[in-house]
């Protein structure tokens, strides 16, 4: 792991890790006995398992290489540990209103871990850039593809 990498929740390193070892000791093993099955029946160039199973292997193969990458390269920081819990840093859970007092709760994460559908908003992503540093009460305008919007820092917290 790199002092200067991408930034990761212990969280979020973990399931990378979770993915990785499921693909390497579950699908690629499972994906081995298929293709030495199907290579075992005779003429490859129209078997389907075969093809298949070389196919989904390669693809494995690709993203175990990405995750190996991924895992070396991130930075891990625990929010927990964080110096400054009054303003909004790397693994905060902001709520944030919008004019017409819309608020929304949101939480800092790495890009590896962004899941806008529960919240979890990337650290390089537009609205989290804005929000970084923010205390509460502070405006933060934020460009997004539809124009400009201002949102308000209601809450700050940490786990």
């Amino acid at each position: 792991m790199k002092p200067d990498g991408p930034p990761i929740t212990p969280a979020g390193l973990a399931a990378l890790r979770t993915r990785y070892d499921h693909l390497l000791g579950t699908e690629r093993p499972e994906i081995v006995a298929i293709v030495s099955w199907a290579a075992g029946n005779g003429d490859r160039s129209e078997n389907g398992d075969y093809i298949y199973g070389r196919k989904r292997m390669r693809e494995i193969d690709r993203e175990l290489a990405f995750l190996a990458r991924r895992m070396k390269a991130v930075r891990v920081i625990d929010p927990t540990a964080q110096a400054d819990k009054s303003r909004a840093w790397f693994g905060s859970t902001v709520t944030i209103a919008d004019e017409d007092d819309n608020e929304r709760v949101l939480t800092l994460v790495g890009d590896d871990e962004q899941d806008a559908g529960q919240g979890r908003i990337g650290w390089s992503a537009p609205l989290a850039r804005a929000l970084r540093g923010a205390a509460i009460g502070d405006l933060r305008r934020v460009r997004l593809p539809g124009g400009e919007k201002e949102w308000e820092v209601v809450a700050i917290a940490y786990p």
